[in-house]
């Protein structure tokens, strides 16, 4: 007989092992009905959940222990494992190997913000209807295709005839495919009135959604909230070559110059300036930042100023999101209120030519202020700087209060006055 002090230190031993056990397996020799049926006797409701239309196979099947742990466990509601390994246990194959895309609450293995493990009234054990379901987290979908002009009718349809719900393995967005052969699927390019509506170009090669809202629209075609002035006025030769030319899709000119002929002002006070943002003279110019067909985003931006600065200046934003005091510029996605997008007879691109006149646009720090600053008064920590407002503050945010560099009521002044440091 095994002393009871023995067994009671073999018993963590003997849980892990059935936690870890395959399904089916039955390592706790557990009396019949002890995997589900007698789990019922306390867990009363599971009687009606029984009659939901949907119920999860290993409920149906009585087996509650291939999740959860009848005695104890690590995980919360006798989880055996976490809620991830128990449900790649038996589906694996939702995310196909190296995916292109996975959808978060995949990834984060939040298998329950979508379905129901145990029974549902809709297929899959999903807590809602599919359309609703995704609608829920992308409500800005919804809303489009609730006030929208015009549809697409598989959007309205279903999320699921475009996007897979898991992982994706060849296309961005858990899109089943990349486009345009995902679209190809219902459109046909070979048809006579398709070639027509696309001035003869051989758009069956490109992405459809540079110039088409996928899911809704205020405009006719579906093209995008803005469209360039060429793409609505349908003169796609005027950047593209001839569309019977061996390269139609190609454009006239690289970069910068393509834009010149339309932008030239623009790009004259842009490259006369001192400074110049570095996107716009690269091989790919305009089009860093800029959609050259049609954007949801105004000025044809690729994305909203915010996202689509953090994309080259993450540390900036980053840390703006991680300070104690947040300045609403950028808060607000607004950049460019401080900084030119294009180029800037001042450092950092700025707005101004000097930083007390940028700041002081909305700042009159004359009224709350009498500390001396300007190109007269020399900062005592480097003889070759005068003190401005970044002497004392980070326009990006803090980890104190007025996004000073330190504490203000003490180390900041020090750093310059240091007869009166302790």
């Amino acid at each position: 007989m095994i002393p009871w002090f023995s067994a009671i230190a073999v018993l963590p031993a003997v849980l892990a092992w059935a936690a870890a056990s395959p399904p089916g397996q039955d390592p706790l020799r557990l009396k019949p009905g002890a995997r589900g049926a007698l789990c019922v006797e306390c867990h009363t409701p599971f009687a009606e959940t029984m009659k939901l239309p949907f119920v999860h196979t290993p409920v149906k099947g009585g087996a509650c222990a291939d999740c959860h742990n009848p005695h104890t466990a690590t995980h919360g509601k006798l989880l055996a494992a976490s809620e991830q390994e128990i449900c790649a246990e038996c589906h694996a194959e939702v995310v196909p190997a190296d995916p292109t895309s996975v959808h978060p609450m995949v990834a984060d293995g939040d298998c329950v913000v979508c379905h129901d493990p145990h029974a549902a009234q809709n297929e899959a054990n999903l807590i809602s209807p599919a359309n609703e379901l995704c609608l829920d987290c992308h409500s800005e979908v919804g809303d489009a295709l609730e006030k929208a002009a015009f549809k697409h009718p598989p959007a309205a349809r279903s999320c699921l005839g475009c996007h897979t719900p898991h992982a994706s393995a060849t296309a961005d967005s858990l899109l089943r495919k990349d486009a345009p052969g995902l679209c190809l699927e219902c459109h046909d390019a070979g048809a006579p009135s398709f070639a027509q509506r696309h001035m003869g170009y051989p758009v069956a090669q490109a992405d459809c959604s540079s110039c088409h809202d996928p899911h809704a629209s205020d405009n006719a075609a579906l093209l995008w909230a803005n469209v360039h002035e060429p793409v609505a006025n349908r003169l796609c030769k005027q950047c593209h070559e001839d569309p019977t030319s061996p390269q139609p899709l190609d454009t006239r000119a690289a970069g910068f110059e393509l834009c010149l002929g339309c932008h030239r002002e623009m790009l004259g006070e842009t490259f006369a300036a001192n400074r110049v943002h570095w996107p716009a003279i690269d091989h790919e110019s305009c089009a860093n930042c800029h959609t050259p067909h049609a954007a949801k985003v105004d000025g044809l931006l690729r994305e909203p100023v915010k996202p689509l600065c953090a994309s080259c200046h993450p540390d900036a934003v980053h840390r703006q999101d991680a300070s104690l005091t947040k300045h609403p510029p950028i808060d607000e996605g607004e950049c460019t209120l401080c900084h030119s997008p294009h180029g800037s007879n001042a450092v950092f691109l700025l707005q101004a030519d000097s930083e007390i006149e940028l700041c002081g646009g909305c700042h009159d720090w004359q009224t709350h202020s009498s500390h001396p600053i300007g190109e007269s008064v020399v900062d005592p920590r480097n003889a070759n700087l005068f003190v401005d407002c970044s002497s004392c503050h980070r326009s990006h945010g803090s980890s104190f209060k007025y996004f000073t560099h330190d504490d203000p009521s003490a180390a900041l002044c020090v750093g310059c006055h240091e007869q009166f440091r302790r």
